[in-house]
C-alpha cells in the first residue's frame, strides 16, 4: 500500500473528509505517483480555500473557478524555456485537467457520503467523448490535444552526442527507454530479474505501470552490449539482485534510481545539446513515433507501449501520417536502425 507523508499536505490533514478520501485511494492500490498527483491537487485547493474565507465543503462552481484562474496565471515551472508553446505562465492544459480531476473525485466523495448535493466541477465533464442529453458537455476549461514534441535528426544527433559523456548507467537507461519505449517509473523500477539477456527481452511489471499491464519487449543488440558493460561496474557497488540501476553517489551509495535523479540527468543533457525540449518522455514518445513510421500496426503499437485503449496510441499515427503516406516508396525500417546504429557508435 502506498504511504501518504501527511506532512506534505496540512491542509489535507486537518480536513477530515479531505483526509479519509485520499487515504481511500491509497487503500485501493492507486499508483504512488497518482496519489501524489491527486494530493498535490487538493492540497492547493483546500489552501486557496483558506485565503478566500471559503469553506470547501460547500463550494460553489464560482469558487472552482477561482481555483482554474489561479491554476492559470500562475508562474509556469518552465518559465523562459518554454519556446514553442504556451506563454511561460500558467500550467500546461493537461495538467490543469489533471488537478480539476482530483478536485472533481473528492467532491464525487463528498455526494456519496450525502455530505453535499451537486458537484461544482461537473460531473463526468473531463471524460472524453461524454455525452449528456443528447449532446457533449463543455467543460470548466477546454481539452487541448498537442501532439507530442519528438526531435528531428539534427536534435538526435545533438541528444547522443550530449549523452557519450554520461556514465554507462546512465547511457543504457537512455538506450532502454528508447528501445522498450519505456516512462519514467517503469525505467526506473527495473529489477535484475526483469532482462534476460539470452533472449533480448525486457519484462515491464504491471505494478510499475502506469494502467497496470504487464508487457515483454525487446532491446536491441547495442543495448546488450550497453548493459553487459553496466554490469561490470554495477558488480562494484552491488552484487545482490534487486533494483537494476544503483546510484554512485557518496549520499546514496547502492540505493536504487529514483525518478527525480533520472530527471535531473536528462536536463542535463537537454542543456549540452541544446535540445531544451528533451523530457524523460521524449524516448517512448520518439520509438513509438518510429515504430508507426515503420509501418506497424496501431494494435501491435498499442501492445508495445502497453496502452489500454489504441485511442491512446493515435497520436502517434496521426503524428507520422506524412511518412505514413509514402511508405511504399521508403523503407522507413531504416530510419529505425539509423538510430540503433549511431546509438551503439557513439554510447558505447
Amino acid at each position: 500500500m502506498v504511504v501518504i507523508h501527511w506532512e506534505r499536505y496540512p491542509h489535507i490533514t486537518e480536513t477530515i473528509h479531505a483526509h479519509i478520501w485520499l487515504q481511500i485511494q491509497a487503500n485501493l492500490g492507486l499508483a504512488p505517483n497518482t496519489i501524489e498527483a491527486y494530493a498535490r491537487a487538493l492540497e492547493e485547493y483546500l489552501a486557496l480555500c483558506i485565503r478566500t474565507k471559503v469553506a470547501a465543503i460547500s463550494a460553489t462552481k464560482e469558487h472552482v473557478s477561482w481555483y482554474v484562474h489561479d491554476l492559470m496565471t500562475r508562474p509556469n515551472p518552465r518559465g523562459e524555456k518554454i519556446t514553442t508553446l504556451d506563454s511561460g505562465v500558467g500550467l500546461a492544459n493537461a495538467t490543469l485537467h489533471q488537478r480539476l480531476t482530483a478536485i472533481r473525485l473528492w467532491y464525487d466523495y463528498l455526494i456519496e457520503e450525502g455530505i453535499r448535493d451537486a458537484n461544482p466541477v461537473g460531473r463526468g465533464r473531463y471524460t472524453p467523448g461524454k455525452i449528456v442529453y443528447g449532446k457533449q458537455e463543455r467543460g470548466l476549461i477546454p481539452r487541448l490535444s498537442k501532439l507530442p514534441w519528438i526531435p528531428d535528426e539534427e536534435q538526435w544527433k545533438g541528444i547522443i552526442e550530449a549523452a557519450r559523456q554520461e556514465p554507462v548507467r546512465n547511457r543504457v537507461m537512455l538506450a532502454l527507454a528508447y528501445d522498450a519505449a519505456l516512462r519514467r517509473e517503469e525505467l526506473c523500477s527495473l529489477l535484475t530479474s526483469d532482462i534476460d539477456p539470452a533472449q533480448r527481452l525486457l519484462t515491464i511489471r504491471a505494478e510499475t505501470t502506469k494502467n497496470r499491464r504487464a508487457r515483454v519487449v525487446p532491446y536491441t543488440e547495442a543495448t546488450a552490449q550497453l548493459y553487459i558493460n553496466y554490469l561490470k561496474e554495477r558488480r562494484v557497488l552491488s552484487r545482490a539482485r534487486g533494483p537494476l540501476f544503483l546510484s554512485d553517489s557518496n549520499r546514496n551509495r547502492t540505493q536504487p534510481i529514483t525518478i527525480w535523479t533520472w530527471s535531473k540527468v536528462i536536463k542535463g543533457i537537454a542543456e549540452r545539446s541544446g535540445v531544451i525540449q528533451l523530457s524523460t518522455h521524449t524516448f517512448r514518445h520518439l520509438r513509438l513515433t518510429d515504430l508507426a513510421r515503420s509501418g506497424w500496426d496501431i494494435h501491435e503499437i498499442a501492445t508495445f507501449a502497453g496502452h489500454r485503449s489504441v485511442e491512446s496510441t493515435l497520436q502517434y499515427i496521426h503524428l507520422s501520417g506524412g511518412e505514413l503516406a509514402v511508405k511504399l516508396e521508403r523503407g522507413m525500417k531504416s530510419l529505425h536502425a539509423w538510430r540503433v546504429k549511431m546509438m551503439a557508435e557513439e554510447l558505447q
